[in-house]
């Protein structure tokens, strides 16, 4: 069968098409830039990606080697050629879940689903490094660069398929999970789910379709969660989860559920967990190191930005540093609902540098609410100042980096953002 993937140099799509190539399907795709992922793939094995999406260039490939199945992300809208081009050839077209489960079938995977608002790309690279120390075969799609694993795998000795099912377009609910863990929620993606209950309604429906789930004792109540068979429901405030050596507060609670997941699905004792866990190399993008005291995290909500700083402050305590936050919001249309959540988010923080945010699939009739506003916001602006992605902000984070400061980058845009300027702003 031939799989056709649109967008293939994507986080979202490009390890699932890694996954259908090593699985045994014919591949190709294209995307609209040409990226060092796509250069990724085609060392991997897959050659047949195209740079630019045309109906042309589709055209020409369908006629060479018949396309079967057309998947394409979120970001492909109505009117895309190449999706125009397939629904005229009757060829079959779908979103990246439906493929997967798919594969999941066809393989006869058990799929181990991580969902929640926020620590779901954390959870599911920690749930994939268990898994790999135990040598446990197992396949997964990972949405983050990391040193142990690669972004995307099909082992065909595994019994499970380790997946970040996010709720964005609602995406979580085509699947089925033996095993699903909460990390957390709260609302969020407001043009998809216009109301709080339209969210939580949508969680709870996730997890009637799970066999098994694991999720925190606030998060049952937030969803207004029964005593229901298969949920496990956990105390935060269990002492063996602060006795593991993981930075931050946030991260260990995330550890905390990859443990349970892995417990359920190996019988691997929690000791030893722990002491796997305990190692944990972290992933790109959550408190990265760039250069020395310089990091990048891709903290951009209000509850992503506590978990971030309570890693950032524990860091910088251990080493008697200031902790200096610089911060780009993800699109101007998500500021319009969590604007007054922000408050006390950066408590920890000596100093923050607030810039414009990443604009993305924004409302055109939404104004563009300024950082000297969203500042107003929070319980302290005094520790705040607006400012631009320019030379004065690279001065501004060199002299810190001089006084031996530790810098603490937050960013959940993709290209062209305050994490791509960094990367290029101060080269190791």
């Amino acid at each position: 069968m031939h799989i056709y993937f649109s967008g293939i140099g994507g986080a979202g799509i490009g390890p699932l098409a890694q996954v259908a190539h090593d699985a045994g399907y014919k591949v190709s795709g294209s995307d609209q830039q040409d990226s060092q992922y796509i250069d990724y793939l085609k060392k991997h094995g897959i050659g047949d990606v195209h740079v630019g999406q045309s109906a042309d260039a589709i055209a020409v490939l369908h006629a060479k080697k018949p396309i079967d199945w057309f998947v394409y992300s979120s970001a492909v809208t109505a009117g895309s050629p190449e999706l125009e081009f397939c629904k005229e050839q009757g060829i079959k077209t779908s979103k990246r879940d439906e493929f997967l489960n798919r594969i999941l079938e066809e393989k006869n995977l058990k799929l181990i689903a991580v969902a929640g608002t926020h620590g779901k790309t954390t959870t599911t690279a920690l749930v994939t490094w268990l898994f790999t120390e135990l040598r446990q075969p197992v396949s997964y799609l990972l949405p983050a660069k990391t040193s142990f694993a690669e972004m995307g795998r099909f082992d065909p000795k595994s019994e499970y398929f380790i997946y970040e099912a996010d709720e964005f377009d609602r995406n979580f609910l085509a699947f089925e999970p033996a095993i699903s863990l909460i990390t957390g929620v709260s609302w969020d993606h407001h043009e998809i789910f216009p109301t709080r209950e339209d969210y939580q309604e949508a969680f709870r429906e996730f997890i009637s379709q799970s066999k098994h789930t694991y999720i925190w004792e606030e998060d049952s109540h937030y969803l207004r969660l029964g005593s229901e068979d298969g949920i496990t429901i956990m105390d935060s405030s269990d002492p063996d989860i602060e006795a593991l050596a993981i930075k931050g507060r946030y991260n260990r609670l995330d550890a905390a559920l990859a443990m349970s997941a892995v417990w359920r699905a190996t019988s691997t004792s929690p000791k030893d967990l722990a002491e796997i866990i305990n190692k944990f190399p972290g992933l790109s993008r959550r408190m990265e190191r760039i250069v020395p005291n310089l990091y990048s995290d891709y903290a951009h909500t209000p509850e992503k930005i506590r978990g971030a700083m309570s890693v950032a402050s524990e860091m910088a305590a251990a080493a008697g540093q200031k902790v200096v936050v610089v911060y780009e919001p993800l699109t101007d249309r998500r500021q319009h609902h969590i604007i007054d959540d922000y408050k006390d988010s950066f408590a920890g923080a000596d100093k923050l540098y607030w810039i414009p945010s990443y604009l993305a699939r924004e409302d055109p009739d939404q104004r563009v609410i300024q950082p000297s506003e969203l500042i107003t916001h929070l319980s302290d602006p005094s520790i705040a100042r607006a400012m631009e992605r320019d030379a004065g902000l690279k001065r501004a984070i060199q002299k810190h980096l001089d006084a031996g400061d530790m810098v603490v980058c937050m960013a959940g845009g993709g290209g062209g953002s305050l994490d791509d300027w960094l990367r290029e702003e101060f080269k190791r």
